[in-house]
């Protein structure tokens, strides 16, 4: 079973920067993978995507300031996030998509002052 582990998350002012990180256990080769987030009271949703052969799509609420890319030798996956703004708070989560694998714990990211 395929093992995911977000890290890279934290407190932030509005305006910061962050870069998250996923680890998967397996090979993400031929994969196509995701950043998610759910924020409190909110169901989560798909922020960014990339495909195999690197092409992205993001959130039109973080697009232009977030940049989703792979590394398939590590079986990595990040999401940099810049201009951070309030409403980016929530847990963020990796996954393949349309996703199919369990949850990993999920990285906080809080956006506060």
């Amino acid at each position: 079973q395929v093992q995911l582990v977000e890290s890279g998350g934290g407190l932030v002012q509005p305006g910061g920067s962050l870069r998250l990180s996923c680890t998967v256990s397996g090979t993400i080769f031929g994969i196509y993978m995701a950043w998610y987030r759910q924020a409190p009271g909110k169901q989560r949703e798909v922020v960014a995507r990339i495909t195999t052969d690197g092409s992205t799509s993001y959130l039109d609420s973080v697009k232009g300031r977030s940049t989703i890319s792979r590394h398939n030798v590590k079986g990595a996956v990040y999401l940099q996030m810049d201009s951070v703004k309030p409403e980016d708070t929530a847990v963020y989560y990796c996954s393949n998509y349309p996703r199919t694998w369990s949850w990993g714990q999920g990285t906080q990211v809080t956006v506060s002052s």
